[in-house]
């Protein structure tokens, strides 16, 4: 396993409400794309403001976060796989999920657009012409929502992900959104990135939006609280505490206000789930 980040959020324990005074931090694993945007970093201040709980992310693919949580290394998910998530939920691991937030998925690629797609809303399409140009393509392989985004793509589109992995013009590097979009960036290459991670990335160099707008590229965020039976030891009063509060209408509110360069990243869904 690669190594991971940790970001604490640390508020004053004053503050504290009584339920969960005794429990005074918890680990959210979160999902690198949530992390990477800086939404963390922006919202987890307010909460722990009111409640005095500091909040450890351990930031992490999708499915190795999930790994975390049923380990019992976590004490809440932050995470965005609806497949991989019902299997987690299906084993028991969970006891309740919520969704938070949506985005949506794009392809981006060099200025040159050797597979000539630019401008295109047919993701599926895109990845047919990127195949058959041979054009490079960079997949995060790291078992991600987004390379789990990424697969059921190239499904659709009839290449089995065995196969391309042995196709020189695709460069699975089992690294993070950030290392996929740098990778991309240096080899002028096509990519699939989560919206919220590629505004707020800064090295684009020669690549940009080349296919957006497709249904298939909606990106739902979930919170997903631990099933008591299993995870005993976990702190599940702070962590409901934090999942309650990204559902209710200030936390909703906070990730709606965030913005990068005027554009919001995160679209509240609590109340009318995608």
């Amino acid at each position: 396993m690669k190594a991971w980040r940790m970001l604490a959020f640390v508020a004053g324990i004053g503050a504290a409400e009584p339920c969960c005074a005794a429990e005074k931090s918890i680990v959210l694993a979160s999902t690198t794309s949530i992390e990477a945007s800086g939404l963390l970093a922006n919202i987890l201040p307010q909460f722990m403001a009111k409640t005095g709980i500091t909040v450890n992310v351990v930031a992490q693919g999708t499915g190795k976060a999930l790994d975390s949580a049923r380990r019992g290394d976590a004490d809440l998910l932050l995470v965005h796989d609806p497949e991989a998530e019902q299997q987690f939920m299906d084993e028991g691991h969970g006891s309740t999920r919520r969704q938070i937030a949506w985005n949506d998925f794009v392809i981006v690629g060099p200025s040159a657009d050797p597979a000539h797609i630019r401008g295109g809303r047919d993701s599926v399409a895109a990845l047919k012409a990127i195949a058959s140009a041979q054009a490079p393509f960079v997949s995060r392989g790291d078992r991600s929502g987004t390379h789990a985004m990424e697969l059921r793509l190239w499904n659709i589109a009839g290449k089995l992900p065995d196969r391309l992995r042995d196709e020189k013009w695709y460069r699975d590097i089992g690294g993070g959104m950030g290392q996929a979009l740098n990778a991309a960036s240096a080899m002028d290459a096509y990519t699939l990135s989560d919206r919220g991670t590629w505004l707020r990335f800064n090295n684009k160099g020669h690549l940009g939006i080349v296919v957006e707008g497709d249904g298939r590229l909606i990106n739902r965020y979930d919170v997903i609280e631990l099933d008591p039976g299993k995870h005993p030891s976990a702190k599940l009063n702070a962590a409901k505490a934090f999942a309650d509060w990204l559902v209710s209408r200030k936390g909703q509110q906070a990730m709606g206000a965030y913005q990068v360069n005027g554009e919001t990243l995160f679209n509240p869904s609590a109340a009318s789930p995608r």
